[in-house]
């Protein structure tokens, strides 16, 4: 393509010390640079700033304040923020100009799309618009309000008739995040829904009109593998964790990495180190299982209750460590990566372990089966027996154990950061061609009112993935 793209990029999730998504778009930042175009990208802030990533990166900081309930580190930018002349995200906007905008949210800026397809930005022209799901709304309200059922019909209903007609295309970190676009929106799901609904809405936000499974994207994330590797294993480096956590010099290490959370499922942590504590009695290797905890969050608290509760004595909180090197010491000289979290959108945190030779305990369902197998982790159903009996096993065969972490590290070579966001950019350009080249079937007004969304809406049964 002959162009060079600009796109930007608008989220709540992110701040300095948070999670994997922060991590996403830090490493998108860098391949700017490498790939010569310019990304921008808009998140909440503290004050209104602007910092540069080098030559083609930038981040505009926008006055917000903290997030009212769940974790008070987030900041919110708002409708407020966009709707009006003059609101910083507008004017943002208007002075850069983008190709492409993509809104890696769901909740209060997936607004600013339909805004833009309404035509109320026609300063900016009309860029390609883009949804970046990076997790799912299902979860979210399993995790923080209820699992029940109106509550999962709920973020069908609002995904299916208001998120998807609202962006040209959607790109989502895992074949698992993806799925509840796609499951949302096929006809064959969703037998009961209301058509005349569904038509008003789509018409409304006047929709793009062509096939479901053609703007569906999916591009897993990656790992440092030059940071997260097996060569920072050593004998001086484990002396020192130990050391700072005060555990024996024998101790088997259990290590949870993450942002400590409802819906990272942490409660499960206490629940398996006691088993395996209860056990050791049992025990002819006599392990002293010792549980260390790197990350922060609203649950942190809670979490040292019940393991006060559980394992007085037995754990260890580091908080979050900004201190990459470090972190990556303690990948590499741990024993055992413990990931609980049966529905995670991706996992890099994983990915990070494998990387650095630590065996994998994780669930065997969410997106981390986009690169966990049985032959390179040890999979189970996320509860104290499957987990009790994972954990076990990893010491029970060395030569098991060995041919798993050489397939691990092996699955981390071939899922680099590098190979990412390459991957990111060529999917941005094709998602732009087919824009550009089908652009009366994205853009338009008056036809909007005549098409019959729910009876033409196009989708292969016989395909339930997204395309990558």
């Amino acid at each position: 393509m002959a162009k060079s793209l600009k796109s930007i990029h608008i989220t709540n999730y992110y701040h300095k010390n948070s999670g994997g998504i922060s991590t996403a778009y830090d490493r998108l930042l860098e391949a700017a640079n490498r790939h010569r175009r310019l990304v921008r990208l808009i998140v909440p802030g503290e004050e209104n700033a602007q910092e540069e990533i080098g030559e083609y990166g930038r981040i505009y900081y926008v006055k917000a304040n903290p997030a009212p309930v769940f974790d008070k580190r987030y900041r919110l930018l708002l409708p407020f923020h966009y709707l009006q002349g003059g609101t910083p995200v507008r004017r943002i906007l208007e002075a850069e100009m983008p190709d492409i905008i993509e809104i890696g949210e769901k909740y209060t800026l997936s607004l600013l799309a339909g805004m833009i397809r309404k035509g109320y930005f026609k300063a900016i022209n009309r860029p390609m618009l883009v949804h970046f799901s990076c997790e799912r709304m299902d979860d979210n309200l399993r995790a923080f309000v209820s699992g029940a059922k109106p509550f999962r019909w709920f973020a069908r209903r609002l995904i299916s008739n208001y998120i998807f007609p609202m962006f040209d295309y959607h790109l989502a970190n895992s074949q698992y995040t993806a799925q509840e676009m796609i499951d949302a929106v096929a006809p064959e799901k969703n037998r009961r829904r209301s058509e005349a609904f569904l038509n008003f809405c789509w018409r409304f936000f006047r929709a793009s009109n062509i096939p479901l499974t053609e703007r569906v994207f999916v591009n897993n994330c990656g790992a440092d593998n030059h940071l997260f590797n097996v060569k920072r294993k050593n004998s001086v480096a484990r002396q020192a964790i130990l050391k700072e956590a005060g555990f024996p010099e024998n101790a088997t290490v259990l290590l949870y990495a993450g942002r400590i959370s409802p819906e990272k499922n942490v409660q499960l942590l206490p629940k398996v180190l006691k088993s395996l504590l209860e056990f050791r009695n049992y025990d002819s290797q006599h392990h002293e299982y010792r549980l260390l905890i790197v990350g922060s969050g609203p649950q942190a608290n809670w979490l040292k209750a019940e393991l006060e509760k559980v394992a007085p004595g037995k754990f260890k909180f580091f908080g979050h460590i900004s201190d990459k090197e470090k972190l990556a010491d303690i990948y590499a000289n741990s024993d055992i990566f413990v990931h609980p979290n049966p529905r995670e959108p991706f996992g890099i945190a994983p990915l990070e372990a494998m990387a650095s030779g630590l065996p994998v305990v994780a669930p065997n369902s969410g997106g981390v089966l986009s690169y966990a197998t049985k032959e390179n982790a040890w999979l189970e159903e996320a509860d104290i027996e499957g987990y009790f009996a994972a954990v076990r096993d990893v010491f029970n065969d060395d030569a098991k154990r060995e041919t798993k972490i050489r397939t691990a590290i092996e699955t981390a070579r071939s899922l680099t950061w590098e190979n990412s966001t390459d991957k990111l950019f060529a999917l941005y350009d094709k998602m732009y061609e087919d824009f550009s080249s089908r652009r009366d079937f994205h853009v338009y007004e008056p036809e909007a009112e005549r098409v019959d969304f729910a009876g033409e809406m196009v989708f292969n049964q016989h395909s339930n993935s997204a395309k990558t």
